[in-house]
């Protein structure tokens, strides 16, 4: 008895958006040779994937699994942080000051 977690796709990318609320923007990018030349060909792929805590940033290295439809473009989620950028400043000039 195989379990349904074992089926779904998992990809590592990169967070290139964050823009939005609950939801990240994730590069992910694949190399395959080509049919005729065997050149590696790189292809990069935007996937927006569901944030729950809005916990992670631009230039963090993630997992992302696929799931049920959350939304009209939404249809991944993330499952953990591999890595955070170091010396990276947070950069919190979208709050408001008063």
């Amino acid at each position: 008895m195989t379990s349904r977690l074992g089926k779904r796709k998992i990809r590592s990318g990169v967070v290139v958006g964050d823009k939005m609320n609950k939801t990240v923007v994730v590069a992910v990018q694949t190399a395959r040779p080509h049919r005729l030349y065997k050149k590696l060909v790189r292809r990069m792929k935007n996937y927006k994937v569901h944030d729950e805590n809005n916990a992670f940033k631009i230039g963090d290295k993630v997992k992302i699994m696929e799931t049920r439809p959350l939304s009209k473009g939404k249809r991944w989620r993330v499952t953990e942080l591999v890595s955070r950028p170091r010396g990276v400043q947070v950069d919190d000039s979208n709050q408001h000051q008063s």
